[in-house]
C-alpha cells in the first residue's frame, strides 16, 4: 500500500484510554477505505483535517475519568461541533463511549467484555437523553422518524432498551443490544489475521471490507435504501475476495481507488462500516495496551527523551 503519512498528527493523550482512542482514529484514517474518508482521500464535503480535529477532541472526552456514558456521548459530539461545524464522528462516539467506559472501570478482575456488559446494563434513562441530545446535535445524514423512542421526544426507557429496539434497523443500535458482537466476535478475529499477513493500512482495509461485504451499511440504507445497500455490499464482497488472493500490491491499491471514485460519484459513504472499523480497531488497543504504550511514547517526548 502507499504510504499515507510520514508521521502521524501528534496529540497530547492525558491517559492510555484517550492515547487509545486516538490511535484508533488515526489508524482508520491512515487506511485508503473506498467511500470514506482518509488521508489520501476527501470526500462528502470533508476532509481528514475534519477527522483529525475530530478525533483530538473525542480522544480527550472518551479517556475522561468519572463522566456517566450519556455525558461521554454529548460532550464528545458538543465538542467536536465546536470544533468541526459538521457531523464528523457521531458513529465513532457511539460505539466507543461504552469500550472506553468499560476500560475506565476500576474492576479489572473482569475481562473488558464483561465490564462492557455491566456498562450497557446499567445505563439510565439519562444516558438516553444526553444520548438523544447528541445526535440531535449531530443532525446525521437520513435520520428520520420512530414511533417509539424518537430521538426528537424526552427519552422514556434506559439505553439499552431503546438500542434493542433500533437494533433490526441500525448496526450501531446492535452492537449495544449484541454486546459488541461484531467488534468481539468477527473484528478482532479479522483483524489479527489481517495484521498478521499484512502491513498496518492494508490490514485496517482488509478489516473494513469485511464489514462493508457482511452486512448492509447501514448509513447507506438509512440514507438511501435497502437495495442500494446491498448493490454495495456485493461490490466489497467482490473487492474483499479479489484482495484476499491478490499478489500485486500496485494493482491492489487501483482497485481500492477505483472503488473510491465509484463509490463517492454516487455520493455513498459507507460510514457505519468505517465506525465499526474504528471501534474494533479501539478495542485491540484496549485489549492489547496500546494506549498505555502511546501515553508513554508521549510522555517521553514531551520530557525530550528517546524512545528507543
Amino acid at each position: 500500500m502507499a504510504a499515507v503519512l510520514e508521521a502521524r498528527p501528534a496529540c497530547g493523550a492525558p491517559n492510555p484510554v484517550a492515547a487509545a482512542v486516538w490511535r484508533a482514529c488515526i489508524e482508520e484514517l491512515e487506511a485508503p477505505k473506498p467511500g470514506n474518508v482518509s488521508f489520501t482521500s476527501a470526500g462528502h464535503g470533508m476532509t481528514a483535517d475534519d477527522f483529525v480535529a475530530s478525533a483530538r477532541c473525542t480522544a480527550d472526552v472518551l479517556g475522561a475519568p468519572g463522566l456517566s456514558l450519556g455525558e461521554r456521548v454529548l460532550r464528545s459530539i458538543e465538542s467536536t461541533r465546536a470544533a468541526t461545524g459538521c457531523n464528523t464522528n457521531l458513529g465513532i462516539v457511539l460505539l466507543c463511549a461504552p469500550l472506553a467506559q468499560a476500560a475506565l472501570d476500576e474492576d479489572r478482575d473482569r475481562p473488558l467484555r464483561a465490564r462492557l456488559a455491566h456498562i450497557l446494563e446499567e445505563a439510565s434513562i439519562e444516558d438516553t437523553e444526553q444520548v438523544f441530545a447528541a445526535i440531535r446535535l449531530a443532525e446525521p445524514a437520513g435520520l428520520g422518524e420512530s414511533g417509539r423512542h424518537d430521538v426528537r421526544s424526552l427519552a422514556a426507557a434506559p439505553l439499552l432498551a431503546v438500542m434493542r429496539e433500533a437494533e433490526d434497523r441500525d448496526r450501531v443500535a446492535r452492537q449495544y443490544a449484541r454486546c459488541f458482537e461484531d467488534v468481539f466476535d468477527l473484528g478482532l478475529a479479522v483483524l489479527a489475521r489481517s495484521r498478521a499477513r499484512w502491513p498496518a493500512p492494508r490490514a485496517v482495509v482488509a478489516l473494513y471490507l469485511t464489514f462493508l461485504a457482511r452486512f448492509k451499511d447501514s448509513h447507506i440504507e438509512r440514507k438511501l435504501g435497502s437495495v442500494a445497500a446491498e448493490r454495495v455490499r456485493l461490490e466489497a464482497q467482490r473487492l474483499a475476495q479479489s484482495l484476499d488472493v491478490s499478489e500485486s500490491p500496485e494493482m491492489d491499491v487501483e482497485d481500492l481507488m477505483s472503488f473510491d471514485r465509484r463509490l463517492k460519484s454516487r455520493r455513498i459513504n459507507p460510514g457505519t462500516s468505517a465506525d465499526l472499523t474504528v471501534a474494533t480497531l479501539l478495542a485491540g488497543n484496549l485489549l492489547h495496551g496500546r494506549g498505555n504504550r502511546v501515553a508513554t511514547r508521549q510522555a517521553r517526548d514531551a520530557a525530550g527523551l528517546s524512545t528507543m
